[in-house]
């Protein structure tokens, strides 16, 4: 193989870093399960169809919206938005409510709050007081 096909890391010589020069943790940083569970939460929303069915539940009046309204709008099969909203249900972004034969899916606002809340907490740097 050339050498200069060889990854950056092989190459740069092994030294400590120079004294003072790198800056200590003053917070804590997220922990691996807290890293794991986050990333599944942030799974449920890492889809096009979920985050516009979240957006168009948001639209309705009281946060709220039957089935029936939300599958025209994304322009996917019945099928495909229950299973979407399966999703979000299941990662505690709306919950279900049966009447009659439809489902009506309410927005949890603490629920996006609380996950915006603790991505700041670890993601934003720290602001002094």
């Amino acid at each position: 193989m050339p050498s200069d096909l060889l990854p950056v890391t092989a190459t740069r010589p092994a030294t400590a870093p120079a004294p003072g020069c790198c800056a200590p943790a003053v917070e804590t940083a997220m922990a691996s399960d807290d890293a794991e569970r986050t990333a599944r939460t942030l799974k449920a929303l890492a889809d096009p169809a979920r985050l516009r069915l979240l957006s168009i539940i948001a639209a309705h009046d009281g946060g709220q919206a039957c089935v029936c309204d939300l599958v025209e709008p994304v322009g996917l099969s019945q099928p495909t938005v229950s299973h979407h909203l399966k999703v979000l249900t299941e990662a505690g972004f709306v919950t279900r409510e049966k009447r009659g034969v439809w489902a009506y899916y309410t927005l949890v606002p603490a629920a996006v709050q609380q996950l915006a809340a603790h991505l700041g907490t670890h993601l934003l740097p720290a602001r002094d007081a």
